[in-house]
């Protein structure tokens, strides 16, 4: 029911006043409906197959994700501050790659291949942790670099994603989206549990698996993701359909043989000062200076899950499973959180997710009891599904097709930038006052954060 509804959004729709058959209207849409196998049904191909890569990823992501606290913190002995720092560059390694992912992708329109080249680095990277051995320096090094690979991917691919569904259906698509992507991360740390389990602490094992998996994930993005603009049935700029106009017609991308050479010379030039020039649109600005706070204000999962595992005692072998409760609360809520927010409002969805979070660091404080546990690993999971793919949701309509890369890299950047600095914050407060008085802190400092963020949210409109 959900796919009819994405595909079929802008079905029976009258075509904008001057928009013909095959013709872009002003809106700078293409007409919905028309012939079987056309635009809608490619787009939400597009949309499943970028979930799909993301389902594989994420299973090999978080198998690495899941064991690294057990082998950091169990096997190699680091402090709380040590481990804040790893755990900060693991979460900000990607501010710098996303920014060069979205300018290269919107500048050379080529957000597959800018996409494709993070993932594939992120897999070779699941390797690099063998090479790396007990040595904290290169583990560092491979955490940045696989991370970087995220940071690459992340912006083009979301803005696959937002030029793959009509602006009306940008919620249920990044819910789609993030569905399958909470999908592998649901699996991925199984998939690390089951690996321990057969092998013990022999964590190489667990690496050479989630490498495999990975390889998995970019050999379908290969195969069956498509470049919006340039494959068969997606909409391009300007009305041109895979690349070629429409048939039947009877108009041309521009007039004589040189038709398209004059259509892609009409494309805007995406240069570095046409990203700063997105700093000037108000409601985009506004969403970017509101998540700045937010994220300063966050606790990483990881933290979260050594909080939650000493404070209830629960043995450490156990670790690699407190992420699937998180998954799964972020399964059965990204779908319908990502219809929500496109009825009620994506700013009305995205600040009730940070109120979510604010109210898990309130159950981190107290007693511990099984209730707690499930509670706090279920509001974590709810937070994401309603802030993930909802903020880039909120952002994306608010940015011109040719830069919307750009300026969702920006937004991401400044979210991972603050959430790396939340880590090394929570690891020196953890270290200097204990894991209470660090948890205060962050939910005053979130508090404060959504203070500042609400009204700048609630006006941040097209």
């Amino acid at each position: 029911m959900y796919l009819s509804e994405t595909r079929g959004a802008d079905s029976g729709k009258t075509p904008a006043p001057g928009a013909e058959d095959g013709e872009t209207p002003p809106g700078g849409r293409p007409p919905s409906g028309g012939r079987a196998g056309g635009a809608g049904r490619v787009l939400t191909g597009n949309v499943i197959a970028l979930g799909t890569v993301s389902l594989f990823t994420d299973i090999s992501s978080e198998m690495v994700t899941a064991i690294l606290p057990l082998y950091l913190i169990y096997q190699l002995a680091l402090s709380p501050m040590q481990f804040g720092l790893l755990d900060g560059v693991y979460t900000g390694a990607t501010a710098v790659l996303r920014l060069v992912g979205g300018h290269v992708a919107d500048r050379f329109r080529s957000r597959k291949l800018v996409a494709g080249a993070g993932y594939a680095i992120s897999a070779v990277c699941k390797l690099g942790y063998l090479a790396a051995g007990r040595s904290v320096p290169l583990i560092g090094l491979v955490i940045g670099a696989d991370r970087a690979g995220k940071g690459l991917r992340t912006a083009p691919r979301d803005a696959m994603i937002s030029l793959s569904a009509p602006p009306e259906a940008q919620g249920r698509a990044f819910g789609l989206h993030r569905a399958m992507d909470t999908a592998g991360a649901l699996m991925g740390p199984l998939a690390a549990f089951g690996v321990v389990a057969v092998v013990g602490s022999a964590y190489d094992a667990v690496f050479v698996v989630s490498a495999c998996v990975a390889v998995v994930g970019v050999l379908v993005l290969v195969l069956f993701v498509r470049e919006p603009g340039h494959a068969t049935g997606v909409p391009g700029p300007a009305g041109v359909v895979g690349g070629a106009v429409r048939a039947g017609s009877g108009k041309s991308a521009g007039a004589g043989t040189d038709g398209r050479d004059r259509e892609a010379g009409a494309r805007p030039k995406v240069t570095l000062r046409g990203a700063l020039d997105l700093l000037a649109r108000r409601p985009y600005r506004r969403v970017l200076v509101a998540m700045l706070p937010l994220s300063l204000a966050t606790i990483s999962d990881s933290f979260l899950y050594l909080m939650l595992q000493r404070r209830l005692e629960i043995d450490a072998s156990w670790l690699p499973l407190l992420p699937v409760g998180v998954s799964a609360a972020y399964l059965i809520a990204a779908m319908p959180f990502g219809r929500l927010a496109d009825r009620v409002g994506r700013s009305t969805v995205v600040i009730g997710g940070y109120v979510a979070l604010l109210v898990c660091y309130g159950l981190l404080l107290l007693p511990p009891a099984p209730v707690v546990l499930v509670s706090a690993l279920a509001l974590r999971g709810l937070s994401y599904a309603a802030t993930d793919g909802v903020v880039s949701a909120l952002a994306g309509p608010l940015l011109p097709e040719e830069r919307r890369a750009t300026g969702l890299a920006v937004v991401q950047t400044g979210q991972a930038l603050g959430a790396m600095a939340a880590s090394w914050a929570f690891g020196v407060l953890w270290a200097a006052g204990g894991p209470e008085l660090a948890v205060k802190a962050m939910a005053a400092g979130l508090a404060v954060a959504l203070v500042v963020a609400v009204p700048l949210l609630r006006r941040a409109r097209p």
